[in-house]
């Protein structure tokens, strides 16, 4: 029986409302946890799917639940809280879903008679402050992040809410991504859309390394510079985007946010997921904005309609921009996020599975300088290491081909997602690894090092359990790349065994080590990882 006849193991215990552990535990550590690896790994995602009767549709809209593994000479703690947002709060008070999420339309209070119900569908939805996607940090301080205009300040060490901040208080922008980019003095760079009435712009926002007061947050933010929505009712949903050493790229892709189907959406009853829509009429774009000037760079570069969630790293090679994506080719893939999907059995579960875009690793090249007399139809791609192709057309546009960064061996591995690389050293640079989870089922199943110039891969697999995004974390004073560890929340649906914090050797992904916790743990989406 191959592989693709089998049955698929059921993930539903992995997408399930646990308990938090407030107090720390400490863990059985099997093999050994290195010396050198003092500090925490703080991991965020869903952890909470229902109130009272009321459930969650989407495995976007679960109440955040924030978890710290804390390493220390060889040792690990565990522990996890609920992020106290105030859409957990008013929740918990009503004992049912009272603000709405990505995929869940929260239901007019109950209490209320029937024409205040009908009423309140014209109120404007009150924006979420779950932010159950990534840690990010700014000015030191670290932030719980989702794409509204409302991050959380957490204290790293108890795991609580400090401070609310909405992006909206300090610039014009309607939210920001959960994957901003750092400089090495610190300055982190973002984007965030603005809807208005003269349609809606991507800004790129850029937030400076230090604070003139204590009490600060973002302040000092600034917006570089506004890129003008293809479709002005109709902007592009992105998840991130690339920077290098001078230059941000912005991906216009043709997974759309229909506005007008948004701003109604409480009228006619539906969840904001329902105003976005794959329109694979339309083909991807892409920009380049000098990030130390503000300004769009002239050239129009188009490729194939694609999806992209993660950018896995850019750089700049022979004046052009080389950027490296997680991409798929179909974009329905957020509807297939359903919690009645990821939760079904046996022949449901396998056509969920199957009806799954895939995601692949893929280089574009982008040639900076094009020259008015460059020959129509020639590849401007200098780079004899890459066959991505950058080909100008008659109207001046250049039509960017990839170059698939894998062999079948990756086909085999259900496609890779979460990638990570040695940021501090290598983000915005010429590199050769990135780390990612394999996808043979709806979530990460394998772990995986990609060598991105001889597209080898090596693999990290347990059947039976399911490794979170792997975090690459440096080998004190080491200069090679992948001098380190690979750090990874494996978790199983088999409430006979263990889950447990993986630590593997980055150079070959053996396992040193791993921390069991005789907790359950939902399935979550990213983290970072804090040294003492």
């Amino acid at each position: 029986m191959s592989r693709q006849q089998e049955s698929l193991l059921c993930i539903a215990p992995l997408l399930t409302t646990v308990e938090e552990t407030v107090d720390t535990i400490s863990t059985q550590v099997r093999g050994h946890i290195p010396e050198w690896l003092n500090g925490s790994l703080l991991r965020v995602g869903p952890g909470k799917f229902e109130f009272g009767k009321d459930k969650y549709n989407h495995w976007f809209d679960g109440m955040a639940l924030l978890h710290q593994f804390r390493m220390e000479k060889g040792t690990v703690t565990y522990r996890s809280k609920f992020l106290q947002s105030d859409a957990y709060k008013a929740n918990s008070a009503g004992d049912r879903i009272v603000v709405s999420e990505f995929g869940t339309l929260a239901l007019p209070d109950p209490c209320k008679n029937i024409f205040e119900r009908f009423m309140s569908r014209f109120e404007p939805p009150v924006m979420t402050d779950n932010t159950n996607v990534n840690f990010v940090q700014y000015k030191g301080d670290y932030y719980l992040s989702t794409e509204t205009n409302f991050m959380n300040k957490v204290d790293i060490e108890t795991l609580e809410r400090t401070e609310k901040v909405d992006w909206s208080k300090f610039i014009a922008v309607n939210g920001a991504t959960a994957h901003p980019h750092y400089d090495s003095n610190g300055t982190a760079y973002n984007m965030g859309n603005t809807y208005g009435p003269r349609g809606s712009c991507y800004n790129i926002i850029r937030v400076p390394p230090g604070k003139t007061d204590p009490g600060e947050t973002i302040h000092g933010a600034q917006v570089l510079c506004s890129i003008a929505s293809a479709e002005t009712m109709k902007p592009s949903y992105y998840h991130s985007f690339g920077m290098t050493e001078n230059f941000i790229i912005f991906i216009e892709q043709p997974l759309k946010m229909k506005l007008w189907k948004m701003v109604s959406s409480k009228i006619r009853g539906k969840a904001f997921a329902d105003g976005i829509s794959w329109e694979p009429q339309y083909n991807t774009r892409f920009h380049v904005v000098d990030k130390h000037t503000g300004q769009t760079l002239p050239g129009v570069y188009y490729s194939k309609p694609f999806v992209t969630f993660h950018q896995i790293n850019a750089f700049e090679d022979h004046g052009c921009i080389v950027i490296d994506l997680c991409c798929q080719d179909d974009g329905r893939s957020l509807e297939v996020y359903q919690l009645q999907n990821l939760r079904k059995a046996g022949e449901g579960l396998n056509q969920v599975y199957s009806s799954m875009a895939k995601s692949f690793p893929r280089r574009f090249v982008l040639p900076l300088d094009v020259s008015v007399d460059a020959p129509v139809g020639r590849n401007l791609s200098p780079l004899s290491y890459s066959s991505a192709s950058a080909v100008k057309q008659g109207d001046g546009e250049i039509w960017c081909s990839p170059e698939n960064l894998h062999h079948e061996d990756l086909v085999e591995e259900g496609g890779i997602e979460f990638p990570q690389i040695n940021y501090g050293r290598f983000n915005g640079k010429k590199y050769n690894f990135f780390y990612g989870c394999g996808f043979r089922h709806l979530v990460g199943d394998s772990l995986i090092k990609v060598d991105v110039v001889n597209k080898t891969l090596t693999v990290w697999r347990e059947d039976g359990f399911y490794p979170s995004e792997p975090i690459f974390v440096p080998a004190p004073g080491a200069d090679e790349e992948d001098a380190g560890v690979v750090l990874s929340v494996v978790i199983t649906p088999n409430l006979s065994e263990s889950n447990f914090l993986l630590v593997l050797d980055a150079r070959n992904m053996a396992e040193l080590g791993r921390a069991e916790v005789s907790v359950q743990m939902p399935y979550g989406f990213h983290g970072t990882f804090v040294p003492v």
